[in-house]
């Protein structure tokens, strides 16, 4: 994102390649930004799978940004079954509203978690009734990706998940419904500590940055990208290389709210005395472009 705009559009916002980001930290406590303030344990597996070099990791137990993003009372220990393959089981949960409304015009989220892998997606939304569409586009991208279908379905008791449309459509497909029951989010308890998780990184990631609370979205999506990307309790392997088949690349992450020097359009004609370059934030991974 252009520094020079003091508001946010499309023509602020520049998707660049692998341009110069530079902060002043440790090798060990950079990767731990780059990826979104996981925890020690998450970068110890990524180290023992090979995909990030073996560091020091006393460096960022102290993490100031992790200190004040993130705070957990103790998870609910009854075990549930988990589905056996890809797409038998997926659970979902609406987080919101935000008090701030997000650049790109969200006041919640709703998450879809895979139970077998634990893979996941977020989709920003400005109404909570948009939840039965925003679902409709998930079945149909992952089924067409997977060549599967999706089995069953597990959501709370919400409206956003009660209407009959949504329950008939669920029926016309041979998705099973289940419910949880009510008052009782210890339930849901994968989506509801997922997008927890969520949220502790996007606070950890925007207290070390003087970007606006609005930024939310843009560092929500980055969180939910990096949580795909590296292991989890349930899984040994990353959700991504369950999902897809190949283990992720982290070469590319960047430590989300850096500064970044982007090249000036040449094609523009700037001035020959004009710098070469505009300084900018770094706000995420485009989905449909390779780049930043």
């Amino acid at each position: 994102i252009d520094l020079s705009n003091s508001y946010t559009n499309e023509s602020s916002i520049y998707v660049v390649r692998n341009k110069r980001a530079k902060l002043d930290l440790d090798f060990a406590l950079l990767w731990h930004c780059c990826l979104g303030h996981i925890s020690k344990k998450c970068i110890e597996k990524l180290q023992h799978e090979g995909l990030i070099d073996s560091t020091d990791l006393r460096a960022f137990e102290k993490c100031v940004s992790c200190m004040s993003g993130k705070m957990a009372r103790k998870p609910y220990t009854h075990q549930v079954e988990r589905a056996k393959e890809l797409l038998g089981l997926i659970r979902t949960d609406v987080c919101g509203p935000f008090k701030i409304m997000s650049r790109q015009g969200a006041s919640y989220f709703v998450t879809f978690t895979d139970d077998f892998s634990r893979h996941g997606y977020v989709y920003l939304l400005k109404h909570k009734h948009e939840v039965f569409q925003t679902f409709k586009v998930f079945k149909n991208e992952v089924e067409n990706q997977l060549g599967k279908t999706i089995k069953s379905l597990r959501s709370n008791r919400g409206g956003e998940y009660m209407s009959q449309q949504f329950l008939d459509h669920l029926k016309d497909h041979g998705i099973i419904a289940h419910r949880t029951p009510p008052y009782t989010p210890q339930h849901s308890g994968v989506s509801e500590k997922r997008n927890r998780t969520l949220l502790d990184m996007v606070r950890s990631m925007m207290s070390q940055t003087t970007l606006l609370k609005s930024f939310w979205d843009y560092a929500l999506e980055t969180a939910a990208r990096i949580l795909n990307m590296v292991p989890t309790k349930k899984v040994e392997k990353t959700s991504y290389k369950v999902w897809h088949g190949q283990a992720p690349k982290l070469s590319y992450l960047k430590v989300w709210g850096c500064e970044a020097l982007v090249k000036r359009d040449t094609l523009t004609k700037p001035d020959k005395l004009e710098p070469r370059s505009i300084k900018c934030i770094f706000i995420g991974y485009p989905k449909k472009t390779m780049g930043y």
